[in-house]
């Protein structure tokens, strides 16, 4: 009796100590995924260089042990994709004149990152939704009816992890393929919630529209149109719409006045306004600063 005694103790030790380890991993997982609002508000694009690589390992180690965990699934995906656009892809376009070998390098790493951010927003619609991931491949348009309002940000994030393996992906077929996927999933955020971070989305389409399979015509119009309402919805706190016009559509057009205009305007914006944008509009005021700098090559005039 003393022996079975002493097992049943032992055993609810165990189990006991197992939930509180399996608590803990879940606090943790759920601080990690607010972590993102810290990166947000910093002023040193170069610091979160710096500090992400291990913030985003650490959160992949957690995912080891909480695989299911949603939240934190979506902060890993939203991670991954600012960090290759931001630090990586920006680093490659910025080389390229140089040094075209460390450039492709660099290509290939943000498509990986992409593609691995891509991934783990699967997870987190597969968590949500069991069986969409393989549905949004099939039938994309019809899959993304099934989303609700509370899915905007990992549609958004999705996308954009989807959409920017994409634009390095100039030698995959199979992936250039997947085309009608992000534009699907782009679309659903605008018909979800289309002032998402300040309309987000409007902003990252200024520069989409081109490149919109079939919309070719009346593509600036469109884009126009974009960053009217991208502006209304950020209140023209948020440099990104005037960035993407003016290197999109103020260089197709050859309008150097309006370029200059616009990232003037870009540059205008006080940072500090926003605190949860000011991370953001620290690396597109350093674009801006860059696409100035290269106006020469940009306008033939």
């Amino acid at each position: 009796m003393l022996s079975r005694a002493l097992l049943i103790l032992l055993l609810c030790w165990v189990s006991s100590a197992c939930s509180i380890e399996r608590y803990a991993k879940h606090r943790l997982a759920d601080a990690l995924s607010e972590s993102g609002s810290t990166f947000a508000s910093d002023n040193d694009p170069d610091l979160v260089r710096e500090a992400a690589p291990f913030s985003l390992k650490l959160m992949e180690t957690l995912l080891s042990a909480t695989p299911e965990h949603d939240q934190l699934l979506v902060a890993v995906t939203r991670g991954f994709t600012q960090y290759s656009w931001a630090f990586v892809q920006q680093d490659a376009e910025r080389m390229e004149s140089t040094d075209l070998a460390a450039a492709e390098h660099l290509r290939l790493r943000a498509q990986r990152l992409y593609l691995r951010a891509r991934d783990y927003g699967l997870r987190a619609l597969e968590v949500r939704y069991p069986g969409l991931g393989q549905e949004l491949r099939a039938a994309p348009r019809d899959a993304t009816v099934k989303l609700r309002r509370e899915d905007t940000e990992l549609a958004f994030w999705l996308g954009a992890a989807w959409g920017g393996a994409l634009t390095q992906a100039k030698d995959s077929p199979e992936l250039l393929a997947d085309q009608a996927i992000v534009e699907a999933l782009f679309d659903a955020v605008l018909a979800l919630d289309e002032g998402f971070e300040s309309g987000a989305m409007h902003a990252v389409l200024i520069a989409y529209e081109r490149s919109r399979p079939g919309g070719a015509r009346n593509w600036i119009d469109r884009a126009r149109k974009h960053f009217q309402r991208a502006v209304e919805l950020s209140e023209g706190r948020v440099a990104a719409p005037y960035v993407a016009l003016a290197e999109s559509v103020a260089v197709q057009e050859q309008r150097l006045a309006e370029f200059e205009d616009l990232l003037a305007r870009a540059l205008a914006i006080d940072p500090d306004v926003v605190p949860t944008k000011r991370l953001e509009n620290c690396i597109y005021q350093a674009r801006a600063r860059w696409l100035l700098a290269r106006k020469d090559e940009l306008f033939l005039e």
